[in-house]
């Protein structure tokens, strides 16, 4: 069960004190207390866990602090939607909203490798006006004489490149806890010219410690890629573990699966999986179309496969876009033959726009049938 309390309701109130001892006192069931700082507001969630189904709902709903109650399923706790509507999805951060109704592209190097290809992807990216970008520095790779990522070396010219060229939010992938410490000693350094996204890939979607250790820290939002090989729910719960530690500043990332049954693609494109992630949590939802395409594929129509896939996500209503871009994809050191190329770029950007306006308008569509226009 799910306690909501008025919002912005102080901590140290007359209100708060009198509902706390209430279900303080409750047998058998403890609590766990979730602060959501939304755009505009503050929210706190109380989560009554334990013996809770004989409990009174319009009971604690009457208590002084409470606004509402919501019963909840076991599965994704903190994270789920649970039928409730009014839940506030999304987050804010360095300035950045996420949420499920906007929309962010990511568009960068999978692998750093050289400033001057950084430099150029950065400098491109603010002419068109964008404030997000992914960079990898730590790459996991199959093959263990595969390049692995410059790792904390190249953060420093990273970050004050990004801050150079007024970049915001950098995704970027870690593979070990000591990576968090790495990326906020270098940033705090730096005088914290950007901000990143901390990314789980989907080899370590099961990596529950990894995972633990990223939610018990705040200080920065997560992307959580589908695992390639296991069920949507399972990855959704992989999200939770992040929640139940602590950080419920999560987007959810579609990367596609891994079955021969995507050839000739990479992966199987998951995309159709974007509205059922938004019903089911209040996460942001992200495509990842590089990684779920493999390749520089193009119909007949003359336009790439990546980005028909992420036409197919975007207009389902996504709200990111994580995606390769490299200014010379034949000297680049990871999945050179996906990226796009930097002429592309405004191309790209543009079909995102499109893609996502008419999502709203399909939105605007349905709605006026629902409510009986």
């Amino acid at each position: 069960m799910l306690a909501i309390l008025h919002p912005d309701t102080p901590l140290d109130s007359e209100e708060y004190r009198h509902t706390m001892h209430f279900l303080e006192n409750l047998p058998n069931v403890s609590l766990r207390v979730h602060e959501v700082q939304g755009e505009k507001q503050r929210l706190t969630e109380i989560y009554l866990l334990g013996d809770t189904k004989t409990l009174d709902k319009d009971e604690i709903a009457a208590l002084p602090a409470v606004e509402r109650v919501i019963r909840i399923s076991e599965d994704y706790r903190i994270l789920g939607r649970h039928r409730d509507d009014q839940r506030q999805s999304g987050f804010q951060y360095n300035g950045v909203q996420f949420g499920q109704d906007n929309l962010h592209v990511f568009a960068g190097l999978c692998a750093v490798d050289v400033p001057e290809h950084v430099e150029m992807m950065m400098q491109a990216l603010e002419q068109h006006g964008q404030v997000c970008t992914r960079m990898g520095a730590y790459k996991p790779r199959t093959n263990p004489y595969s390049f692995q990522g410059h790792g904390k070396g190249c953060l420093p010219w990273v970050f004050e490149k990004a801050g150079k060229h007024g970049i915001k939010v950098i995704a970027m992938e870690i593979t070990h806890e000591s990576h968090i410490e790495e990326i906020d000693t270098c940033l705090e350094k730096l005088g914290r010219p950007t901000g990143v996204m901390l990314q789980v890939g989907t080899r370590n979607t099961q990596n529950f410690e990894l995972l633990k250790a990223i939610g018990r820290q705040s200080t920065y939002p997560v992307l959580l890629k589908r695992g390639f090989g296991i069920t949507l729910n399972e990855s959704l719960n992989a999200a939770e573990y992040l929640a139940s530690e602590g950080n419920a500043n999560v987007v959810f990332c579609l990367r596609g699966m891994k079955t021969e049954a995507g050839n000739p693609h990479r992966n199987m494109v998951d995309f159709a999986h974007v509205p059922v992630v938004k019903r089911l949590t209040r996460m942001p939802v992200c495509i990842d179309p590089s990684h779920s395409v493999g390749s520089r594929e193009h119909a007949p129509d003359g336009i790439l496969d990546v980005m028909h896939a992420t036409a197919q996500g975007v207009i389902a209503g996504a709200n990111m876009v994580l995606v390769d871009f490299h200014p010379k994809p034949e000297k680049a050191l990871v999945d050179g033959p996906q990226a796009l190329l930097m002429e592309e770029l405004s191309a790209y950007l543009d079909d995102v726009q499109l893609c996502h306006e008419t999502w709203q308008k399909r939105q605007a569509l349905y709605n006026r049938i629902r409510i009986g226009f």
